[in-house]
């Protein structure tokens, strides 16, 4: 019976876009944090378990929307500008997929910082978005 419930939640989180690429953005940014982390000859356990710990608690915290989800069915398409409503690729969000676009948007950052410090060719794009975001935010990725 348990092993049913826990299908079926995988079925609802891979069933997701949202969900799959929030996915996909840890796997990307864990990827790129230790290729980072070689480069610069510094693995810091501490470091690496506090990141370790907030992908993990991202991906619980969508397990349990996911469930919250199949008990209130909750369309939160409104709170998205109208603008970016055409990308995305579905036309209702609920619960665990407004936040997963919120993980998304936070990984992304990282991401794009660590390919920075990884030498890629992507400074000048790092550092237009650094420099929005900290007008609007003091949650930039460890202030790099």
């Amino acid at each position: 019976m348990e092993m049913d419930r826990i299908t079926e939640l995988l079925a609802l989180a891979w069933g997701s876009p949202i969900i799959k690429l929030v996915i996909l953005a840890v796997v990307m940014d864990t990827c790129f944090g230790c290729i980072r982390a070689i480069k610069e000859h510094d693995f810091n356990s501490c470091f690496g378990i506090d990141g370790a710990i907030r992908k993990i608690s991202m991906v619980a915290s969508l397990a349990f929307l996911l469930i919250l989800d199949r008990i209130v069915h909750l369309n939160l398409i409104g709170f998205i500008p109208e603008a970016i409503r055409s990308y995305l690729p579905v036309n209702a969000i609920g619960v665990a997929e407004f936040f997963g676009l919120l993980y998304i948007a936070y990984e992304l950052v990282s991401i794009l910082k660590n390919m920075t410090l990884c030498g890629l060719p992507v400074k000048r794009l790092w550092e237009t978005v650094k420099k929005f975001l900290t007008q609007y935010t003091d949650e930039l990725p460890d202030n790099t």
